[in-house]
């Protein structure tokens, strides 16, 4: 008799089709717990992005309850050709005249023309910072300031020169300049400030420092009778007054005249200097919240709802904690607070509560409601050390973020409770994808040895079929 080689060849039943089919019911709460735990998976990604969020409203509540957010303040002058300026901390609004009589500027010096790639002289020339008088006849060296040797060689041109100086530390910055005379060597102070002027003396190798030949063309000191080189600018401090106040300033960026006011000078002449509060950041910081907050609540009304025309659910409709997020947060948006003075609520400034739970801001409102800002300072981040529920809308807003966002908030719990979920589902699948591979291996063994029974059956008809046949013919 032939041994059975594949399952149903010996009983003519497909058998691998019924087992496949036998083992296919058996794994069918499987394919549903696979479904559930999609479904599940899908919710702990919605809340993941709820808590995101969550998070950005939170940040744009806290600008809003920042006393800094309200403390910023602006500046602007009247003529903006002539003077910029910045507020910073420590500015006080109010209105300041400024009046420049002269722009600080570094000295400058420029030597005689040259031609192109010429050789100056040798020796050495001594660069010293220090102040001049208003006649030039005496200097006075600067404090810290130590005098700069450079040697010259026979072989330097002035582009050579001015490398050397530049590389020297001297506190003065050299270039050179050519136009149709030729090439001249021009020097200035680094930094301006009539503290900050210079004189060139050297030690010409032709034995004579004075007679503007060889290297003392490039001299300049006239508290010794020596100006090989022509002062073009003197080193100067910038004179002004602020409000009548004389000032004197080495720089044309003037700093600490009045307190957290910066003021870049950029020529003379007479304007007014205004400071006030911000208002631009402040509506800034209130659109910014408005964005936060209602892509926050759209999340949550599409994550929640049910769209009857489309017969589909959002992924956490139904879901308690998601409802009662959306709920709690529509409460504090809409329930307002006493201490905004004249504000008691969000619409009062312009930013109305729509049905579907988002803000939309009226500009006109809100940029008026700016005209009273200590009010509507205290509206977003008063504090009610009696009644926590009356505290300024941004405090609670962002008191509420910090909660439901936290290590035992609602979104954290869910999230834990949806994994846990998912987790046991896992471990039950296994254990069913487990007894499913058993139920399969048992009853291919029994419908195999059915196969092989069967077989043995019709081998035997066979048989008996032919003895019968032979015993008829005899």
């Amino acid at each position: 008799m032939a041994s059975i080689t594949s399952a149903g060849i010996g009983s003519g039943l497909d058998v691998e089709s019924i087992v496949t089919k036998l083992v296919s019911l058996e794994k069918a709460p499987i394919n549903d717990l696979q479904s559930r735990t999609d479904t599940i998976k899908t919710q702990i990604s919605e809340y993941g992005k709820i808590k995101s969020a969550f998070s950005a409203m939170r940040d744009a509540a806290a600008k809003l309850a920042n006393p800094t957010t309200w403390a910023a303040l602006t500046a602007t002058s009247s003529d903006t050709t002539m003077a910029t300026v910045i507020a910073g901390s420590g500015s006080g609004a109010g209105s300041y005249a400024l009046d420049v009589a002269n722009l600080a500027s570094a000295q400058s010096l420029s030597s005689k023309a040259f031609a192109n790639n010429a050789t100056v002289g040798s020796g050495s020339m001594t660069i010293e910072l220090g102040q001049w008088s208003a006649d030039n006849s005496t200097f006075t060296s600067k404090n810290g300031a130590t005098p700069v040797s450079i040697s010259i060689s026979s072989t330097d041109t002035l582009a050579s020169i001015r490398d050397k100086i530049n590389s020297s530390g001297a506190g003065v910055l050299a270039s050179v300049v050519t136009d149709a005379n030729g090439s001249r060597l021009v020097i200035r102070s680094r930094d301006t400030g009539e503290a900050n002027g210079f004189r060139i003396t050297t030690a010409d190798d032709d034995g004579n420092g004075s007679d503007a030949n060889g290297l003392s063309a490039l001299a300049y000191d006239p508290t010794a009778s020596v100006a090989s080189m022509t002062q073009n600018t003197a080193a100067r401090n910038a004179n002004l007054t602020i409000n009548g106040l004389a000032i004197s300033s080495a720089s044309n960026n003037i700093e600490g005249a009045v307190d957290g006011l910066t003021v870049n000078l950029l020529k003379t002449g007479q304007s007014t200097v205004t400071v006030g509060q911000d208002k631009d950041s402040v509506k800034k910081a209130i659109n910014d919240f408005v964005t936060s907050y209602n892509s926050l609540m759209t999340l949550m009304r599409n994550d929640t709802k049910y769209d009857e025309a489309n017969k589909t659910a959002g992924a956490l409709q139904g879901d308690s904690t998601a409802v009662g997020l959306q709920s709690q947060l529509r409460n504090i948006t809409a329930s307002g607070s006493t201490l905004g003075g004249k504000f008691g609520r969000l619409s009062d400034l312009g930013l109305d509560i729509g049905s579907a739970g988002t803000i939309t801001v009226n500009d006109t409102k809100l940029t008026s409601a700016l005209g009273s800002m200590s009010d509507l300072k205290n509206l977003f981040m008063g504090v009610d050390t009696a009644n926590p529920n009356n505290n300024g809308i941004a405090t609670r807003w962002r008191a509420f973020a910090d909660q439901v966002t936290g290590f035992d908030g609602s979104i954290t719990t869910r999230t834990t409770g949806l994994q846990s979920r998912v987790t046991a589902n896992n471990k039950r699948m296994d254990e069913l994808n487990d007894r499913a591979a058993s139920y399969e291996k048992r009853v291919r063994a029994q419908y195999t040895a059915l196969d092989t029974q069967m077989a043995k059956l019709n081998d035997m008809q066979s048989y008996v079929s032919k003895i019968t046949s032979m015993l008829g013919n005899n």
